[in-house]
């Protein structure tokens, strides 16, 4: 390991890269912004992120939750402000709803998670449990794949139209709303890492986080595709049953 750490700009550049293991390549979302997927396995998709998207206002109240730091708490708070909504603004996750409806599906299968994959319930409740337990300031290093999000929402939506006409046009609110929302928390969770982390053992951890986040976003759409391109979903040897729990809590 070296014992050199890295100028800010060249640890900025080295969190940048990390940009080549982003989900926007993997086979999945590739098939998603080609126009090659089924309406089923758009359905699966929007269902399955579904918890997800209802999971990271929870992240950012761990990460809040952990920080000493009022100012960084006012700043962080409107994360959840921005999925959970406040005042006439109803949020991210109904946005996602929204989407979810013009996709063909109900608000009640998708809000019951009727849908969602073993793989996925897994992976998501990783990345819970890591800003839970982990400082602040690396659960907030967990938040910078951010940094390409940017770009897979305008992917969607210079894609999605075209390919799939079927899908009603009000349910892309959600994309445009986070190319503003992702560009401004970029700027705050980049510069927390960048002041936190600053050895080069701190560096290193901190693209270690990082790799963590993008293997949890690429897991998630590892158990999709076996589900609903390879056909092989849980259990499928012995049952057609969706036997698979929906949560300790349900």
């Amino acid at each position: 390991m070296p014992n050199t750490p890295l100028s800010r700009a060249d640890f900025e550049k080295a969190l940048r890269a990390k940009r080549r293991y982003y989900h926007i390549h993997h086979p999945y979302h590739k098939a998603m912004y080609g126009g090659q997927c089924t309406p089923e396995q758009i359905r699966g998709w929007v269902a399955n992120r579904y918890y997800y998207q209802i999971s990271i206002p929870r992240k950012d109240a761990a990460i809040m939750a952990n920080c000493p730091d009022a100012s960084v708490r006012r700043q962080w708070l409107q994360r959840v402000l921005d999925h959970d909504g406040h005042g006439e603004d109803e949020g991210g996750i109904e946005a996602w709803l929204a989407l979810a409806e013009s996709v063909g599906l109900s608000r009640e299968e998708v809000i019951d998670q009727r849908h969602v994959l073993p793989g996925v319930r897994f992976a998501v409740d990783a990345y819970i449990a890591f800003a839970r337990r982990a400082s602040w300031q690396e659960a907030a290093c967990s938040s910078l794949t951010e940094l390409f999000a940017p770009e897979i929402h305008q992917s969607r939506l210079d894609s999605w139209p075209a390919h799939y006409p079927w899908i009603e046009s009000g349910g892309y609110a959600y994309f445009r709303k986070r190319l503003a929302e992702a560009r401004r928390d970029v700027e705050h969770g980049l510069s927390i890492t960048l002041d936190s982390f600053v050895t080069a053992q701190e560096q290193a951890r901190a693209l270690e986080i990082l790799q963590f986040k993008l293997d949890i976003l690429w897991s998630m759409l590892d158990a999709l595709a076996m589900a609903y391109v390879h056909q092989t979903p849980p259990y499928h040897t012995v049952t057609e049953e969706q036997v698979y729990h929906r949560g300790l809590d349900q």
